[in-house]
């Protein structure tokens, strides 16, 4: 962060939420790539989190062409001051005046929820949000009689009293003040990386600079954000009319509209949408989104790095064809975060039933275990219940890459995929496959992929439904006991990730839609 608070133009504003480069994970891994993919550009990182109490430390050796940090908060024990000593005074503006701005912003909503006009909406936001161009704190209408006047009238149907409306609208403005009250360093591009909070600020901080907006959903951030607040299951669909018809309370209803409506109010203003696999284009488009600005650009890994590991597995192969599949010890490695959405849970089930069965299996489980402590001590709790204390190793954060010769199958049991990169780099190792139907993972692991030489790739593993121990426990089981099957697999695994999933192709992507934006060319 510069200690003169001076942020310099860049070409590219990279917007994300809790990632990059204060923890570890898939996207931040992507972004980390993107940026040393492109050293040709500038880059600034927009940081949102929730207060200062989250962690600060630089964990990717920040890259010479990051010109610098700037750290958001949504918490408003970080702008409670600001926020809260706003008073309707403070608008200067009589009652006649304040009732036309209650009724305007109202309609404004309206106009959103009902039309997906997006205009009136944004309109308010500049003149009374948004830093740079705000001229009056639009979130002081809250507490007047005008506003609950407007809000009776234009909007009776909520099912909530007047105090519940209050505090639920006050809610959405504390964190629209959040993200909003500041202006953001100008960049040519402003790329978030998921909608919600990153979206909101990227639009806002191009329409105030006059530059773009760009959008990469590494998932469906909406939808699992919506999942998340029902309890649900995070592979299950919402679509932008599901608040109005969700069995649910009048405060989850709300705040259903408040996350379905932020993303359409902010789909439409990105010049390009990136997505990691085909479908997750339809699904967007049930969200609001453009599928004519939408574009597939998958995550990839540089191959060669992985040549050791690759003939490593190679050799092991031959090994476990001359000791026979029944004599080898199979090692089975779960790579992720230990959090109730990548359902180690469900694994540790699977391990039971294939020990139970008398095969020969060991699990390494690889990834941090502090992200969701109960989970976790959930997750040894039943390892202990089970008497699989000598068949899983819980080995935390580890430098997975210097173990990948040791393993022989990658498992994801998880519920909520993009396109992991750890299913790249164990498929550049040679490692097959058995996971969930998640995300882009079908495509990377089952779908047909024609080389450019014309070689056609099969399947590298296989792909089951998420929430079932028993067909995981049977799909690895059929893998290990057939050596040519396991072989076929292997050698997909590697021809399919050098064919579709090029680390070069991808940053070539992504460089040539930043320069489509604006970015390199001196603006």
């Amino acid at each position: 962060m510069p200690t003169d608070g001076v942020y310099p133009d860049v070409d590219v504003a990279i917007v994300m939420e809790s990632t990059y480069p204060y923890l570890k994970g898939g996207v931040s891994a992507v972004v980390h790539d993107i940026i040393t993919g492109n050293p040709e550009l500038s880059f600034g990182i927009i940081h949102i989190t929730w207060d200062s109490k989250a962690p600060s430390k630089d964990l990717y050796n920040m890259p010479e062409n990051v010109s610098w940090v700037r750290v958001l908060y949504l918490s408003m024990v970080e702008h409670e001051e600001d926020f809260l000593k706003a008073r309707p005074r403070d608008l200067r503006m009589g009652r006649r005046k304040r009732r036309e701005l209650s009724y305007r912003l109202v309609r404004s909503l309206l106009a959103l929820a009902q039309e997906g006009r997006t205009e009136p909406l944004w309109d308010i936001i500049t003149e009374g949000l948004a830093g740079g161009s705000r001229r009056f704190p639009v979130w002081a209408i809250l507490g007047t009689q005008e506003f609950m006047e407007a809000y009776r009238e234009l909007m009776p149907d909520l099912g909530m009293s007047m105090s519940e409306v209050f505090w639920c609208l006050r809610d959405f403005f504390s964190l629209a003040y959040a993200v909003l009250s500041e202006p953001m360093p100008r960049a040519a591009v402003y790329h978030a990386h998921t909608t919600g909070y990153a979206s909101l600020l990227s639009v806002a901080a191009s329409r105030l600079h006059g530059t773009k907006f760009l959008l990469t959903e590494h998932n469906l951030y909406v939808r699992d954000t919506v999942n998340t607040l029902l309890d649900r299951r995070m592979d299950l669909n919402i679509t932008l009319g599901d608040y109005r018809t969700f069995d649910v309370p009048g405060r989850e209803r709300m705040w259903m509209a408040w996350w379905l409506e932020m993303g359409r109010l902010c789909y439409p203003y990105a010049y390009q949408t990136t997505y990691l696999y085909p479908r997750a284009i339809t699904e967007a488009t049930e969200l609001g989104g453009d599928a004519s600005r939408a574009v597939v650009i998958p995550n990839g890994i540089v191959t060669k790095e992985f040549d050791a590991s690759y003939a490593a597995r190679m050799a092991a192969v031959r090994a476990i064809r001359e000791e026979g599949t029944d004599n080898h010890l199979w090692n089975l490695v779960y790579i992720a975060r230990v959090v109730p959405i990548k359902g180690l849970l469900d694994m540790i089930e699977s391990i039971k039933i294939l020990v139970d069965r008398g095969l020969k299996i060991h699990l390494d489980v690889c990834g941090p275990t502090e992200h969701f402590p109960e989970y976790f001590e959930k997750c040894l709790n039943r390892i202990f219940e089970l008497g699989l204390e000598s068949v899983i190793t819980i080995r935390g954060t580890v430098k997975v890459r210097e173990l990948l010769p040791t393993f022989d199958l990658f498992v994801l049991p998880s519920y909520n995929e993009g396109l992991p990169v750890v299913s790249l780099e164990t498929m550049g190792a040679g490692i097959p496959t058995v996971s969930t139907d998640v995300g882009a993972v079908r495509s990377v692991v089952e779908d047909e992929i024609v080389a450019e030489d014309g070689t056609v790739w099969g399947p590298c593993g296989t792909i089951i439904e998420p929430g079932d121990p028993t067909v995981m426990a049977d799909e690895v089981q059929r893998i290990i006991e057939d050596i040519d099957l396991y072989e076929r697999l292997s050698l997909a695994a590697r021809g399919r990730v050098e064919a579709a999933y090029n680390l070069d192709k991808v940053n070539a992507a992504y460089n040539k839609i930043y320069r489509q934006g604006g970015a390199g060319s001196g603006a």
